[in-house]
């Protein structure tokens, strides 16, 4: 269930209310005639189950209450009331399970922001993995991966050129640009300072590089984990779990395949340095492209599922 608490112009609150009250859904209605400044209309409050929650919102879209007034969703943590419960009860199953769209909208752009802790957050997770290189920890590269936040600008960009908006599409590759950049060069600097100081590892000093020759090999299996890992992605956003958004984390490589072009480039090691470069960009690619397409096969499933529903209800009509 979600909390939406909106303003709506008064030409169009009859409308609204008109439309809200006809829902079984829609609970705790509570209107304000002419209580609201700037926007300036009437305060609407209510509680929606799931179920109902996109139809709703499309409704107040349709009604212009966004574009007039302005509309502020909030997810309800508990809901103490029989009449929510049978209200839950009743609803479809499968409309029960899917996600409100405006809200995974919503988190995908909360993190196609990118402050200055961002790029931080990229330069220290590269340097993490470019310690794992050099010692052969594979525990380290995952901590790299746990750290590193592409993926927010990943998905954002997918969702930006679904929704053709070009700023979005342009915020997010250049973080991603300037980001994997800046832990190429931090990674390229601590290196150089490793070998310079003789502190890399007898074992990588030999030629013994198991981790760093796993990043910078890119074969059959790196398409496929990152198509799956790319699934998991769109599904956890879209669905808000955080667990199995981790999992995406520590299943690509993309900071442990930036930080093997700094350390391969401080050793002059141009093969290996390649091949982590040729690794990021297909991940990237692999992790964008999946993105795109998943986001708009899950709504379209989603809303073939809800049109299916509607239609076999007792009394719909058959189109």
């Amino acid at each position: 269930m979600i909390h939406i608490r909106a303003v709506s112009p008064t030409d169009i609150t009859p409308a609204l209310v008109a439309s809200l009250s006809s829902r079984p859904g829609v609970l705790n209605l509570i209107v304000l005639g002419a209580v609201a400044r700037n926007p300036d209309g009437d305060a609407v409050q209510f509680d929606v189950i799931t179920a109902e929650a996109n139809e709703v919102l499309h409704d107040m879209r349709m009604l212009g209450v966004a574009r007039r007034g302005s509309i502020i969703i909030e997810d309800v943590g508990a809901e103490l009331s029989d009449r929510a419960n049978d209200a839950e009860a009743q609803a479809p199953r499968a409309l029960r399970l899917s996600p409100v769209w405006e809200q995974a909208e919503a988190r995908i752009r909360a993190g196609g922001r990118y402050p200055p802790s961002w790029f931080v957050l990229l330069a220290i997770a590269g340097l993490i993995a470019s310690v794992g290189i050099f010692t052969n920890s594979e525990i380290l590269i995952v901590g790299a991966m746990v750290v590193g936040p592409e993926y927010s600008a990943i998905i954002s960009v997918a969702l930006g050129i679904n929704e053709n908006d070009r700023k979005q599409i342009r915020a997010g590759a250049a973080a991603l640009f300037f980001g994997f950049l800046l832990a190429i060069v931090v990674t390229l600097v601590f290196s150089v300072v490793v070998r310079a100081s003789g502190l890399e590892s007898e074992a990588f000093r030999l030629g013994v590089r198991p981790v760093s020759n796993l990043i910078n090999t890119p074969n059959v299996f790196s398409v496929v984990v990152a198509t799956l890992a790319g699934i998991v992605g769109v599904v956890s956003v879209v669905e808000a779990r955080t667990g199995a958004l981790i999992g995406v984390f520590i299943s690509v490589t993309t900071i442990p395949a930036a930080a093997d072009i700094g350390v391969s480039s401080a050793f002059q090691n141009w093969s290996e340095a390649g091949g982590s470069l040729v690794q990021l960009l297909l991940n990237v690619a692999i992790l964008m492209a999946v993105g795109v397409v998943g986001l708009v096969a899950q709504q379209r499933v989603w809303r073939r599922v809800g049109r299916r529903t509607h239609q076999a209800e007792p009394g719909a009509e058959h189109s």
